[in-house]
């Protein structure tokens, strides 16, 4: 018998003596006056032992039987379960083993085989709260995240976009944090949901065109400058969608806590499958993780109505989400791009094509497309010129006479010559005078 039974009895006996009011007893043991006298009654049947629980010391129907616990336990201890926390083992434990028990039992049996040992939480810093979007659509978190996603293999990024109304994600594991791979996940997002009406990301290069200065020039004092748009800043113009960036990790913090769940649950989860390959990894994200994300993670939206707006005639995507110059006709209906030179078919030669700016489009495909105003131009490409040979010098003519390859006697005995004398000299002069 606990204190707390001995409490009981000694006012259940006070009761039972009317010392007090059964509902002062009953405010005592927080229970009604009519559960007073039943228990009142079975204290004169029973005696002091009413006051214990009739299943107390009597084990459970429900409990999991000795060998289920030591077989999960065994489980838990191979090297693909390593590091799993209790949730995600009760999970794996559930559906790949057929071993049903709660997060809570999992978590005792794991601390009792120092599997598990439960860390003292953090105070984290209190920044400042921002509600969530109203509508699906109104503003998409976009970022990648480098991290090693395979314990042995390849490094891999994984490009994420999470809507901040519901959380819906659209992610994929890509080889490099390419303006080509960024353009290839937001055609995803484009033709599974549509239009958002703005995409919020970090201030990276691949979103904003950084001004360059001098060291010397803080530009404090200094009015910025217009840059040019980025390849995926042209896109999201031509696409009628805003840009938003972020001025600190904290501030798109919705897309951060994802990916801080998927570098533990989505890590364990790889290294479990034995995920070797982008495609396996690509495969298993959108087959088993995302799938959970779906089921627990994602919320409803305020309001029902969805901001997205559905892809127009006008919006070619494969044009769009394209590596895009402008080059300039040359007069002879010639441009240059990428070190090569191409002629616009002569078919295609309009009025005003010559000195034009052209509109240059490298797809991601591998192909490219040139386009004035409204229409696009045939061209072809135009073959180099074959290099120009450097002339062979001649050889020198050989020398005749005996001393072929010398120096010239023409002087040879020139100074031992012996000329007139001054007087001789001035008269020969005076002569031909």
């Amino acid at each position: 018998m606990t204190q707390a039974d001995r409490d009981r009895l000694v006012t259940l006996k006070k009761a039972k003596k009317k010392l007090i009011k059964q509902s002062d007893a009953a405010k005592e043991l927080g229970v009604s006056p009519r559960h007073v006298k039943r228990l009142i009654r079975r204290l004169k049947l029973e005696g002091d032992k009413s006051v214990i629980h009739g299943l107390r010391g009597v084990r459970s129907k429900r409990r999991i039987a000795e060998e289920v616990k030591q077989e999960a336990i065994e489980i838990l201890r191979r090297e693909e379960y390593e590091g799993f926390g209790p949730t995600l083992a009760s999970e794996y434990l559930s559906k790949r083993h057929t071993i049903v028990a709660s997060r809570e039992t999992v978590r005792k049996w794991m601390m009792e085989a120092r599997l598990w040992r439960a860390g003292q939480q953090k105070v984290e810093p209190i920044h400042v709260w921002r509600p969530r979007r109203s509508r699906l659509g109104e503003m998409v978190q976009w970022d990648t995240s480098e991290h090693a996603w395979l314990a042995v293999g390849p490094k891999f990024y994984l490009i994420a976009m999470i809507d901040d109304a519901t959380s819906q994600v659209m992610a994929r594991f890509v080889e490099s944090d390419s303006t080509a791979a960024n353009l290839e996940v937001l055609e995803l997002w484009l033709r599974h949901y549509g239009r958002p009406l703005s995409f919020y990301t970090d201030k990276a290069g691949l979103f904003k065109t950084a001004e360059k200065r001098r060291r010397e020039e803080p530009g404090v004092d200094k009015d910025p400058v217009e840059m040019p748009p980025t390849q995926i800043g042209r896109a999201l113009r031509e696409l009628n969608i805003a840009w938003l960036g972020a001025r600190s990790p904290q501030a798109k913090g919705r897309i951060e806590r994802f990916f801080q769940t998927a570098q533990d649950r989505l890590v364990k989860g790889l290294y479990a499958d034995r995920v070797k390959t982008l495609e396996q990894a690509n495969a298993y994200l959108e087959q088993e993780f995302l799938v959970w994300w779906e089921q627990t993670r994602t919320v409803k939206p305020a309001s029902s109505d969805d901001a997205h707006r559905p892809l127009e005639k006008q919006h070619d995507l494969a044009a769009i989400l394209s590596h895009v110059e402008s080059r300039t006709v040359k007069s002879d209906y010639t441009l240059q791009f990428g070190r090569k030179i191409y002629a616009i078919h002569r078919a295609d030669i309009g009025t005003g094509l010559r000195g034009a700016v052209v509109r240059v489009e490298k797809r991601r495909d591998g192909s490219l497309a040139i386009r004035f105003r409204d229409r696009y131009l045939r061209y072809e490409l135009c073959e180099p010129a074959p290099p120009v040979t450097a002339a062979v010098p001649r050889p020198a003519k050989s020398r005749k006479g005996s001393n072929a390859g010398g120096k010239s006697d023409w002087m040879k005995g020139f100074p031992d010559k012996r000329g007139p004398s001054l007087n001789k000299a001035i008269a020969i002069s005076n002569a031909t005078s």
